[in-house]
């Protein structure tokens, strides 16, 4: 299995317009972080977790020309607003099957109605197959994945194992039921937005707390805000088998 940081930053990327923090001016190419986002592949498979505004921009960076589907974690627009840009997909192989909690789906329906609507549709608009997501294992392809539900502040939001590999963003708080379920994974991806504490996201030291817990052989931070500093600075600090994830990085399973 191949996973490629699409999008490693927060809900407003690095650099944030019109900012002029210390690290939104630097000039290494990690310290750019478009919004979060990942492409797993195996075998003959190809799936993306979230589309947010920058999917297009990302799709062209990884060379990326076949999608078997979009996994979507929650509804919010940095990991939802770029749906339009599936069109290119949806001209080569036909609809694009979408997985998500039946309120996401929800939600999609209402700000995306042009794509969702089966009356006088306008030509060349995408067209996509819903598959609802519970809290129970789904295939994808022939992969099961394991939900694995959290709160983002009071919004339930989904993260996924993938056999070995598990992948959260938007994080805030878990059940122990949760926690076990990523049990043994080999790699765990986890949002980190800053030092200091968030009302909806892990900060460091909380992403560092479910690492240890879990015991993964290794751990990528994502969701990174330009609060948490420079990435070589915080490369620096972290545990020897704990990573920042920087955009178009790429890790095998």
């Amino acid at each position: 299995m191949k996973v490629t940081f699409l999008g490693t930053g927060t809900s407003q990327g690095i650099p944030i317009i019109g900012s002029d923090h210390p690290v939104c001016l630097s000039d290494n190419h990690k310290d750019k972080r478009l919004r979060v986002s990942v492409l797993i592949e195996w075998e003959h498979y190809s799936y993306v977790i979230d589309c947010g505004p920058d999917f297009r921009q990302q799709m062209l960076r990884a060379n990326c020309s076949k999608i078997d589907g979009i996994v979507f974690t929650h509804e919010h627009a940095d990991h939802t607003a770029g749906l339009d840009d599936i069109r290119p997909f949806y001209f080569r192989q036909g609809d694009i099957p979408f997985y998500a909690h039946e309120r996401v789906l929800d939600q999609l329906h209402q700000r995306f109605a042009y794509i969702f609507t089966t009356k006088d549709k306008y030509p060349g608009v995408p067209s996509v197959i819903e598959n609802e997501i519970k809290n129970t294992p789904f295939l994808l392809g022939n992969l099961e994945v394991m939900p694995i539900n959290g709160y983002h502040h009071k919004l339930q939001v989904f993260g996924f194992r993938f056999r070995d590999f598990a992948y959260l963003t938007d994080m805030k708080t878990l059940a122990q039921e949760e926690i076990d379920k990523l049990k043994g994974v080999k790699v765990l991806v986890v949002n980190a937005l800053r030092e200091t504490e968030h009302i909806s996201h892990f900060n460091l030291e909380q992403a560092l707390e479910l690492i240890e817990e879990v015991k993964p052989e290794r751990a990528y931070l994502t969701h990174i805000s330009h609060h948490l500093g420079f990435h070589d600075v915080v490369q620096q600090k972290l545990p020897e088998n704990v990573f920042l994830a920087y955009d178009t990085l790429q890790i095998h399973i």
